[in-house]
This record gives C-alpha cells, structure tokens and sequence, in this order.
C-alpha cells in the first residue's frame, strides 16, 4: 500500500512540474497584464477611433498581433480596463495601422477584429 501512494505522489509532483514548465498563458510566460505596458503609444487610439495611431504604436500592435489570442487578452486585460482602454476601439487598431497581414475577423471577446 505504501509504494502505491508513494508512486501516486511523485506522478501528481511530475504533473504540477509539467504544468508550471509548459503553463504559458496567451503571452507565453509573460501575463496580458505585463504586455499591455508595452501599448502605452496606443493609449489615446484605444481610447478615441478619431485618434491619430503612432508609429510606434503600430510597431507593438505588430508584434503582438503576431499571436492573436496575446494581443487580444491584452486589450481585455485589467491593465487596458484601468488605462481606460475602449476595447470596440483597441481592436480597430491593427486595421487603423494598415497592418496587412492582421487578425480579420478574429473574435476577442463580444469583439471582432476588422
């Protein structure tokens, strides 16, 4: 009975081991919370659809569009809540930046990527 248990323990140990190494979230190992610093030049795109969209602004959507589900969590995330983000705006942004090869159509959230 002992050595059952002990097996029992060392698979659930190997387990929580897997999960922590390989439990990258949408942004890999860094938090949506995290990457949304990275979209401060945003901040005034993601808040008003008339706002003009800097440069280095599309430079960051660029990078994180590269993975949709990271770029989307971010504009969802509590960081852009507090920043006052206007996620139906956030997602005009990669379209707003003439991004070619952009997420069309992608669902974030009750939003779709234009």
């Amino acid at each position: 009975m002992e050595a059952p248990m002990k097996y029992a323990c060392i698979l659930v140990l190997l387990l929580f081991v897997c999960i922590g190494v390989n439990g990258a979230g949408e942004c890999g190992r860094s938090s949506p919370d995290n990457e949304a610093f990275k979209l401060a030049p945003c901040m005034m795109a993601a808040q008003d659809p008339n706002a003009a969209v800097t440069s280095n602004c599309c430079i960051q959507v660029k990078k994180l569009g590269q993975n949709p589900p990271c770029l989307c969590a971010v504009m969802l995330s509590n960081t852009a809540k507090a920043a006052g983000v206007k996620p139906e705006v956030a997602v005009t942004i990669p379209k707003r930046c003439n991004i070619a090869d952009r997420p069309i159509g992608y669902k974030c959230g009750a939003y779709t990527m234009p």
